[in-house]
């Protein structure tokens, strides 16, 4: 059955449109109406937007949020953290992951987020053992998906070292760790999880060249079948470091010469990087993946994204670690950061267009799903029926239009600027939340009250 959803004013392609009717079915747009007065049966919201890809989480790691801000006997970092997320993740049952999952799932959906790309490394049982389904963590994902409505692209990780040059793995890291033979079951049993949610995606995610070999990258590549392909490269300068001793290259370098990238990959943060790399990233179609609320967390360093971005790259957002779900706070985080890194203002205001909430938004639209594997982006026929409404009233919108809109809400709005998303067609947050939102939480509350007092 056909159903309609009518913006008073909505983001259609790159401009704004007034009295928009999106008609849809099966959970895709069937026609984009212009102009036209709204219907009796229609659903009506004012503010209207495509909704935007998450395209880095470790649905996880919501459970550790604010676990790991104490400080320790030396300076903290990166790998201080790991420490805690490893402490952390040996609690974790199935039943947790799934748990814990659709609590960061809602909250995606709830900021504006109407897709994920979940890097699925927790594969195995504490000790390292293989489940009876070797997919069964993939198959909690799928579940906590399913349950929220989020649409899923899922990126089984490779992981088989410690370091660069097929380094032994740590034991900490024994819960991540498949072969080759065994990486391309758990895709397999992946693609069978997802195989009934709504617009699901399949892609592959060598963790990083410290987890893999280069036969084993290759392998990895060529077992994801032409799905995306995700790797964390040059977060931090130490692995850049430990990169060059290893070969006498930078990684993400050594990705353009060795591992032909192309429009699949998606180079998760990418914050170490040099103009040949800049630039050869762009040449070769690479996204960068960046998740600037975490960054900031890890102390990673800031991406440059002034240069990158207007020399023609590509990016998507991401809350990796999930410490705090806002897509809006992390557009915001990436200009605040470029803007503390150059001691100036509006540095993220494309070429042409005076709005930085603007052109944000339109770049992390179109990278984003397209770093997930998605082509038919935003609203136009044949794409997901995914809208997102902004809330007329709200303060930090007030008396604003078109691009002011995207700027008032990135930059001054708090909390409350979301006030519907539809997925697929169905409502699934109202009135800023979700739907199942009371359940999930206190699904939550009781899985943590417990973790945390083991």
């Amino acid at each position: 059955m056909e159903q309609s959803l009518w913006f008073e004013t909505a983001l259609v392609g790159e401009d704004w449109r007034e009295s928009v009717r999106l008609r849809h079915r099966d959970g895709a747009i069937t026609a984009v109406e212009i102009g036209v007065a709204s219907g009796a049966g229609d659903e009506r919201a004012v503010i209207g937007l495509p909704g935007l890809s998450n395209v880095h989480s470790h649905a996880f790691q919501r459970g550790m949020a604010g676990l790991a801000e104490t400080a320790g006997p030396t300076d903290d970092d990166f790998w201080t953290w790991r420490e805690v997320m490893y402490r952390f993740l040996d609690r974790l049952s199935p039943e947790d992951v799934e748990t814990i999952a659709a609590l960061a799932y809602a909250e995606m959906l709830e900021t504006g987020f109407t897709r994920v790309g979940e890097f699925h490394y927790l594969h195995h049982a504490p000790d390292g053992r293989t489940y009876a389904d070797p997919a069964e963590m993939a198959v909690r994902i799928a579940a906590a998906a399913a349950r929220t409505g989020i649409a899923l692209t899922l990126l089984p990780v490779f992981y088989a070292h410690a370091g660069f040059g097929g380094e032994p793995p740590a034991p900490g890291q024994r819960r991540f760790l498949s072969s080759p033979e065994t990486f391309a079951d758990l895709v397999n049993g992946a693609q069978r999880a997802g195989a009934g949610l709504a617009n699901f995606c399949l892609g592959v995610a060598p963790h990083s060249l410290r987890a893999v070999t280069p036969a084993e990258l290759s392998a990895v590549v060529d077992i994801g079948g032409g799905g995306p392909v995700h790797i964390h490269a040059a977060e931090q300068v130490k692995e850049v470091r430990d990169c060059e001793a290893w070969c006498g290259q930078r990684p993400v370098a050594w990705l353009l010469d060795h591992a032909d990238l192309d429009e699949r990959w998606c180079l998760i943060h990418a914050t170490h990087i040099d103009e040949a790399e800049i630039s050869g990233m762009i040449k070769a179609g690479a996204a960068a993946g960046l998740c600037p609320i975490t960054e900031a967390n890890l102390g990673d360093g800031v991406f440059p994204a002034r240069r990158f971005l207007s020399a023609g790259g590509r990016f998507g957002l991401g809350t990796d670690s999930n410490v705090l779900i806002d897509a809006a706070g992390e557009l915001r985080a990436l200009e605040y950061s470029q803007r503390l890194s150059a001691r100036t203002r509006n540095v993220l205001a494309l070429a042409g267009r005076g709005s930085v909430g603007g052109s944000l938004y339109r770049a992390a639209l179109n990278g984003g799903a397209r770093a997930l594997g998605v082509h038919a982006i935003g609203f136009q026929v044949g794409a997901a029926m995914d809208a997102v409404s902004l809330e007329a009233n709200h303060v930090g919108l007030t008396g604003r239009r078109d691009d002011a809109l995207l700027d008032g809400w990135i930059f001054a709005a708090r909390d409350g600027a979301v006030d519907g998303v539809w997925r697929a067609g169905r409502k699934v947050v109202s009135d800023g939340r979700h739907a199942e939102k009371d359940a999930i939480a206190a699904d939550y509350r009781h899985v943590l009250r417990r973790l945390l007092t083991q």
